[in-house]
């Protein structure tokens, strides 16, 4: 079939320099392949993008918009690139609009305890400023030394202390977006409570650039809590029992900031990394954080611990060691994924199915043949199964979407949810019928054909 089209590429490329005043457009080859391409998700490659923009301010961005109506191109937002879902790689002629170099805090206010910023501020940065007025910003996603709060927001990111502070939803306060038709849109603002209208922030959370360009976001930051952080470990003889602790702690009233759990094949993999031997202890590691912890909560966290075969229980208050059992959390998935292909999966279950669907992947993992590395944020019911195979070769294993399929349909009829926290992107995209149901998978299109007519926001993700 021969197509002729209206405009050549140069004239595109022209009319979006044109346009972009102060950012910048980069066109060659090697830039393209790089921010095409993402190495953090697995799915192969899904196109070659025409234009990588580097958007300075809301004119750059109204002015990427105003070519992608002009001339019919997808548009896909970026920001420190590292999506594992499909989320921000290119399409196929498609221009990517980066916010990355928008990466100003604009306002940390500790009278309202509340920053502004930029989508480009990476996660550990903001709360590294925030420490400095007494305050902290809870989210902290595994990638928060590196991830930025745009990314956060666009995929509702959760993290370690979920299960004391909730994920990014519960941490947004307001945002200003850029619409696809170009109009500039202030949603919520800087009070703890907002009861005005529908409630288009949330909207935005977890929306994953499908409906507008997010500029700047107004985030709750918490006073640094008092008194002592205790931090601790402790091992059990498989994750079922850990998963009866955990349950068993979130309901003791000592309100835990972080409860880990990584399965016996994790810890293995972890023992390999860093050279340590928590593997000699039993079959899965549970490692959780009490902000102000006194003896009281401490000691009833031990007796809990030993109530349901918690065995080798140690707690430390020395922040170096603490600090220590965090990068060992953080490394968890470096050490799974070490030369190794890998799909990390994300499924979030009620938290009174933890335990079944732990049980369902070691059995999973035995029926087909393959290891499985189960970790997750246990204290929130967030499971994060890791396949893996060979690295040599490129095609994800039959194998392993066979495994993907049943994990998915095990969840859902458990009564969970097939991402948690790290988004939809193309990776997941036609669960949306399965999970939603036809009348809430209507729904959603109909939501973004509101928002978005034309599809040219971050088509193919999200919902497809």
């Amino acid at each position: 079939m021969t197509v002729f089209s209206a405009y050549s590429d140069d004239e595109i490329l022209a009319y979006l320099k044109s346009q972009v005043k102060t950012g910048t457009v980069a066109t060659d080859e090697a830039t393209l392949r790089k921010q095409s391409f993402n190495p953090n998700a697995t799915g192969g490659e899904t196109g070659l993008a025409r234009a990588f923009v580097e958007v300075a301010n809301v004119e750059d961005i109204q002015g990427v918009l105003r070519t992608a109506r002009k001339f019919h191109i997808a548009v896909i937002p970026q920001t420190t690139f590292s999506s594992t879902v499909i989320g921000s790689d290119g399409l196929t002629g498609a221009i990517i609009l980066s916010t990355r170099k928008m990466n100003q805090i604009l306002e940390i206010s500790k009278e309202d305890s509340v920053a502004v910023v930029e989508p480009g501020v990476v996660n550990g940065d903001l709360d590294k400023e925030a420490r400095k007025q007494g305050l902290f910003y809870a989210p902290d996603p595994g990638s928060k030394p590196f991830s930025s709060i745009g990314g956060n927001v666009s995929t509702n990111a959760g993290g370690m202390s979920t299960v004391r502070y909730g994920a990014t939803k519960d941490n947004v306060l307001g945002l200003k977006a850029v619409l696809a038709d170009g109009r500039v849109v202030k949603l919520g603002g800087r009070t703890l409570k907002q009861a005005f209208g529908y409630d288009l922030t949330q909207l935005f959370v977890g929306s994953e650039g499908t409906l507008g360009i997010i500029y700047e976001i107004t985030v709750k930051l918490m006073p640094i809590p008092l008194g002592q952080s205790v931090m601790g470990v402790a091992f059990f003889d498989d994750m079922t029992a850990l998963a009866q602790g955990v349950t068993a702690i979130r309901m003791s009233g000592v309100y835990p900031t972080m409860l880990e759990a990584l399965d016996g094949n994790t810890v293995v993999a972890l023992d390999k990394y860093e050279k340590t031997h928590y593997a000699d202890n039993s079959g899965a590691m549970l490692i959780f954080r009490l902000e102000g912890g006194s003896p009281e909560n401490v000691q009833v966290v031990r007796d809990l611990l030993d109530k349901y075969h918690g065995q080798n229980v140690t707690v430390t208050t020395d922040e170096t060691e603490e600090a220590d059992l965090e990068q060992l959390r953080r490394d968890m998935l470096p050490a799974v994924f070490a030369g190794r292909n890998h799909l990390m999966e994300d499924m979030a279950m009620p938290l009174s199915k933890l335990a079944p669907m732990m049980d369902y992947l070691q059995d999973l993992g035995k029926k087909l043949g393959i290891t499985i590395y189960t970790a997750g944020h246990a204290g929130d019911g967030n499971v994060h199964p890791t396949f893996v195979w060979d690295k040599d070769v490129d095609e994800v294993p039959e194998v392993i979407i066979e495994a993907l399929r049943q994990t998915f349909w095990k969840t859902l009829e458990l009564g969970g949810t097939i991402s948690g926290e790290h988004a939809v992107g193309m990776l997941k995209n036609q669960w949306n019928n399965p999970e939603l149901g036809e009348t809430v998978d209507q729904l959603q299109h109909q939501i973004k054909t509101l928002f978005d007519p034309m599809n040219l926001l971050n088509p193919k993700r999200k919902i497809d």
